[in-house]
């Protein structure tokens, strides 16, 4: 029934998260109207959309992602332009970052070589989740100190750097750098879950007895924020990152305000 869908995400070459995500919101949504996808008028959108808004609570995130699942089915693949509603606007937080002493902490309570890996993957090159576990050691260019992220966010490759102490890591585990495998496998040899990751960073946090709320995700967010306090210019923050907007980048200058309004004024020790 959605095959026209799926085909089109694939051609566009999204993500396998995405497929999923689409498919699913337009599945729910045909099951909720009771109606053939070519029978779909603007109106029954609308009731879908209130009544995910005020009868299921949905939060504003997910309304706007089961709004961009309609209107790329139907005014996109279809060309039927019958989604134009606004949706709430979701809450803008500030994201959780670790200081360099529970960076430090964190990597250091690692229980394995391997998890102490991982944890300076991401916090290192500014990786997501996903870019982490689908790295390749084609992909890593180690006297360069550089790698590559194939096929990111918005299908895109991106360029990301290596630090030194990584590096040194890489090279003492004990892995198979000479074949194109994904760096981060099993005893299996088959790649690593995402599940296994964050269930890597939350058992260190517990360990280095972070009382933050810590996940894969915030380990980039700290890396992003570091280089900003150490004078690293946004736009190289941004290109690093894989941001296509500026503005996405740019809540890393409120998080470095809110960290130097806790700086105490030496008048108050006089």
């Amino acid at each position: 029934m959605l095959d026209k869908l799926v085909t089109e995400i694939k051609l566009r070459g999204f993500s396998e998260r995405t497929v999923k995500a689409y498919v699913t919101h337009n599945t729910k949504f045909l099951e909720f109207i009771k109606k053939e996808a070519k029978f779909v008028v603007e109106e029954d959108i609308k009731s879908y959309m209130a009544y995910l808004i005020s009868d299921r609570k949905v939060s504003p995130k997910t309304a706007a992602l089961v709004k961009a699942a309609l209107k790329f089915y139907y005014d996109e693949v279809l060309k039927m332009n019958i989604v134009n509603l606004k949706t709430p606007k979701a809450e803008k937080h500030l994201p959780i970052v670790l200081t360099k002493d529970e960076v430090k902490r964190l990597i250091e309570s690692a229980k394995t070589a391997k998890s102490k890996l991982i944890i300076m993957m991401l916090y290192s090159s500014g990786l997501r989740l996903s870019e982490c576990l689908n790295l390749r050691t084609n992909d890593l260019e180690l006297e360069e100190k550089i790698g590559w992220v194939r096929k990111g966010k918005g299908n895109k490759d991106r360029l990301i750097i290596l630090s030194d102490s990584l590096i040194k890591a890489l090279k003492e585990y004990k892995h198979d750098l000479s074949n194109n495998n994904h760096i981060l496998t099993n005893k299996k040899g088959s790649q690593l879950t995402a599940r296994n990751i964050q269930k890597i960073v939350a058992r260190a946090a517990k360990k280095a007895e972070i009382r933050k709320k810590v996940s894969p995700h915030t380990l980039r967010h700290s890396f992003a924020t570091h280089l900003l306090e150490s004078g690293t210019d946004i736009r190289k923050i941004q290109e690093l990152l894989g941001h296509s907007n500026l503005q996405t980048t740019q809540i890393y200058t409120r998080v470095s305000t809110e960290e130097l309004k806790k700086v105490k004024s030496p008048l108050d020790n006089l």
